[in-house]
């Protein structure tokens, strides 16, 4: 069993796989140089980019993440407002600060982007290197951004969901938690939560105060989404549009002509214009679906008369399970499956959290979850100048109305006697991605990217002459 805290995760914009994994790849590598005794050895320091991450890089960030991460900074806690002096610092003194020491880095011959090469278990890869004085490979590594801010070692690939602590109610699909639930006469988020109680050795109340923690961070980021004005960086001029979409529909909630189902679009698309802006988010299960969660938690908050605190955590328990299973049985990565796996993955997520907050069983929840995916199948990654811009605001605005529409669809049928199962549209879902060009895969190679034509320009990190 892997944790709902490994499904949402605090993070920094654009990208879970693109910006957060390749910054805690870089960390855990400067990391390692301490734990084997080698940082006073260092000499140099060379960092790879492979395959989606070396082509769309420079628009997700990927290569100022790597550059704080070897300085040891991590998503969660990085100070946003260091930030530009620090890579100011590396990029014009060609100076890294490693753990204590300074290190010459220059970018454009330490910083190596591999467009045309991918490593061969993810289309995400990064290798970094150490050498000494005399030129001699101290360590090598090759880390692998597995999507949602998951990062795993080459050698450690496939091996990343064990974890050896025992829980009272394990399950692997979702037909084994549908049977949970049967057996011990227990909704999803109960499961859940008894679960992540034994995960963490937690107390009912303190698993909650977590859950709670992320809801109310995901309400931060609406909220700031909705008070943000401009033209989002990366060079594309993309002016957010929640704050005056907000401010619109107020309007016409005041002359009663307006369909309150619109709101949910407008919270998603705030969120990842935050993201787009390189804030920080909740990864719901990645960056680049940040917004769909959020939005429909907040929708039920806001408009359901019978919303509880005690149903808000048990929507994000229930999202969380749902998460888990498309993690551990395919993937929640664009690079690797299209956007099916993110956006896909999050519509479904909120679509069966959504219907068991309003009172779905088991069986519903599982119904609204299988349609919600079902029909994002085939959803390709094809982000326009390699920025979290085009499409994946708008397609998270639609996402998020679509989770509503579906979770209540499933509460007016029982849920049995479906001709497709959760697990089986998961299934379907991994073998799409698989059957996938891999120009379709946040390649920036094919569709919109394409038809476009745009080239991101670097928010803060440029290579320079050495």
């Amino acid at each position: 069993m892997i944790s709902i805290f490994d499904i949402f995760k605090i993070g920094l914009g654009p990208s879970s796989s693109h910006t957060v994994g390749p910054m805690k790849a870089a960390a855990a590598f400067s990391d390692s140089l301490q734990q084997n005794g080698l940082l006073e050895s260092v000499q140099r320091i060379v960092a790879e980019t492979y395959g989606s991450l070396a082509l769309t890089g420079l628009g997700h960030g990927t290569f100022d993440a790597i550059l704080l991460g070897l300085e040891g900074s991590l998503p969660h806690n990085v100070p946003l407002a260091d930030m530009p002096a620090r890579l100011q610092r590396i990029r014009e003194r060609h100076e890294l600060h490693l753990r204590g020491r300074t290190l010459a880095f220059c970018p454009d011959t330490d910083l190596l982007i591999h467009g045309d090469e991918t490593l061969p278990l993810h289309p995400n890869g990064l290798r970094f290197s150490a050498y000494d004085a005399n030129g001699e490979c101290l360590i090598s590594q090759v880390y692998y951004s597995v999507g949602g801010g998951f990062v795993v070692t080459e050698e450690g690939f496939g091996q990343e969901q064990t974890v050896e602590t025992a829980v009272p109610y394990p399950f692997k699909s979702a037909a084994e938690l549908l049977a949970r639930c049967r057996e011990e006469q227990l909704n999803i988020c109960e499961v859940v939560l008894a679960n992540e109680m034994a995960l963490s050795g937690s107390s009912e109340a303190e698993v909650r105060a977590r859950v709670a923690a992320v809801a109310d961070a995901m309400e931060g980021c609406i909220k700031r989404g909705l008070g943000s004005d401009g033209n989002l960086p990366g060079g594309l001029n993309v002016r957010r549009r929640a704050p005056q979409l907000a401010a619109k529909l107020k309007v016409l909630r005041e002359t009663e002509i307006v369909n309150t189902q619109l709101w949910p679009m407008v919270y998603a698309m705030a969120v990842n214009e935050e993201n787009a802006a390189g804030g920080r988010v909740v990864t719901a299960p990645t960056n680049g679906a940040a917004g769909i969660i959020p939005a429909v938690l907040h929708y039920y908050r806001k408009f359901n008369p019978h919303a509880s605190q005690e149903r808000v955590e048990n929507f994000l328990l229930t999202a969380g399970a749902i998460g888990i299973l498309y993690k551990t049985n395919a993937s929640i990565s664009g690079a690797d499956v299209g956007c099916q796996g993110e956006v896909g993955v999050a519509c479904s997520m909120a679509a069966g959290a959504y219907a068991e907050a309003i009172g779905g069983t088991p069986k519903q929840v599982e119904n609204a979850a299988e349609m919600a995916m079902e029909h994002h199948l085939g959803l390709t990654c094809d982000p326009v100048g390699g920025l979290v811009q085009i499409p994946c605001i708008e397609r998270n605005g639609i996402a998020a109305e679509k989770a509503l529409k579906l979770g209540a669809l499933a509460l007016l049928e029982d849920g049995t006697g479906k001709k497709v199962s959760l697990d089986e549209v998961i299934q379907t879902m991994l073998q799409t991605g698989r059957d996938m060009k891999s120009t379709y895969k946040e390649t920036s190679l094919a569709g919109l990217a394409v038809t476009l034509q745009q080239k991101p320009v670097p928010v803060s990190v440029r290579v320079v002459e050495c």
